[in-house]
């Protein structure tokens, strides 16, 4: 395992026990430091005040895995965002949240969520401890409201130790939202087969290299490296009007309608289906899309001046790039995964 993404070395090795019956190990208060990849730039959130602790990271990572704090207890952040899609949805456009409701956005895959300056395809939340409240308490998602979420924590046979283990009290929604956001803020994906060529451990095969030297060219100014975006909002062209207003939400500036951040490509040939309503199932459609499928109209974003008309070497070629950026490491690293 790459030594400056794994979390094993921060201390979590110690299981803490979930049933009523078991023991709760305690973990240490003192904050744990963000591995930061040697080619990354530096985080906004888990350093300083924001720095998890071990048993703030473990708490959170059992709050994400947890139905019980969706209203009807079916429902738990991990449902829509699988570890093995790379933390998001399992190949559905829309998630299913309580009751089979049906969102209307796709779920974003989850990573280096530490780097980002707001969240959301619209981006109207800034801050990782608040990020958490929208799915909470959206009704097509956990429906939840703070007198359910604190009668579940409070009279939980395990939660009220671990919270007092990890911010020295009893539960409430401060700690709740802060100790999601320690085990989130610690998802970081940073061993690709593109990291290991970035980082000259490696060369990419001819048809990679083509792939991204076509990146580069193309995509780059939006996804750029090497977190694999800018963090900006664009209209990509799928709609000439979209039924989905994205950014405007937030601003209402009528030159944001439409527009969506542009999402974090890691992991991205796991995270299908694509855009900001799963419409486009595979990473060639998306392609294609850009090849040949952008509508052209007034609010189209500036950098993108219409379809690519790239040929079909060219297509395989990008499509053989965007595979690179698949983390194996990511997926299989026991220390962000479901606890047992």
């Amino acid at each position: 395992m790459n030594p400056r993404i794994s979390v094993v070395a921060l201390g979590l090795s110690a299981a803490i026990g979930f049933a009523g019956c078991q023991k709760v190990q305690e973990l240490e208060p003192e904050p744990l430091k963000l591995a930061v990849p040697d080619h990354f730039p530096d985080p906004i959130f888990g350093t300083g005040e924001t720095a998890p602790t071990a048993a703030g990271f473990e708490l959170g990572r059992r709050l994400f895995y947890d139905p019980g704090l969706s209203v009807d207890g079916t429902i738990s952040c991990g449902s829509c965002h699988a570890q093995v899609h790379a933390f998001a949805d399992h190949n559905v456009a829309l998630s299913t949240g309580v009751g089979g409701a049906l969102g209307t956005r796709n779920s974003p895959a989850l990573s280096n969520l530490a780097w980002y300056p707001t969240f959301m395809a619209d981006g109207g939340i800034t801050h990782l401890e608040v990020m958490p409240l929208a799915p909470l308490m959206s009704p097509v998602e956990m429906a939840a409201d703070s007198e359910h979420l604190m009668s579940y924590l409070k009279s939980h046979p395990v939660y009220p130790r671990l919270f007092q283990n990890a911010f020295g009290g009893e539960p409430t929604g401060q700690r709740l939202l802060k100790a999601l956001a320690q085990f989130q803020a610690m998802l970081v994906s940073a061993n690709a087969r593109y990291d290991q060529w970035a980082l000259g451990q490696i060369d990419f095969t001819d048809t990679e290299q083509r792939g991204y030297d076509l990146f580069v060219a193309h995509c780059s100014t939006c996804h750029t490296e090497p977190l694999f975006t800018d963090f900006s909002y664009a209209n990509t062209g799928l709609d000439s009007v979209s039924a989905d207003a994205g950014r405007y939400r937030v601003t209402l500036d009528p030159l944001d309608h439409g527009a969506f951040k542009v999402p974090n490509l890691r992991n991205v040939a796991l995270t299908r289906p694509y855009m900001h309503d799963g419409r486009l199932f595979t990473l060639r459609s998306v392609v294609d899309h850009y090849a040949d499928g952008v509508i052209v109209h007034p609010g189209l974003d500036e950098r993108l001046p219409g379809p690519l008309g790239l040929d079909e070497q060219q297509r395989e070629d990008l499509v053989a790039f965007l595979e690179t950026l698949t983390d194996y490491e990511y997926l299989a690293n026991s220390q962000i995964s479901e606890p047992r």
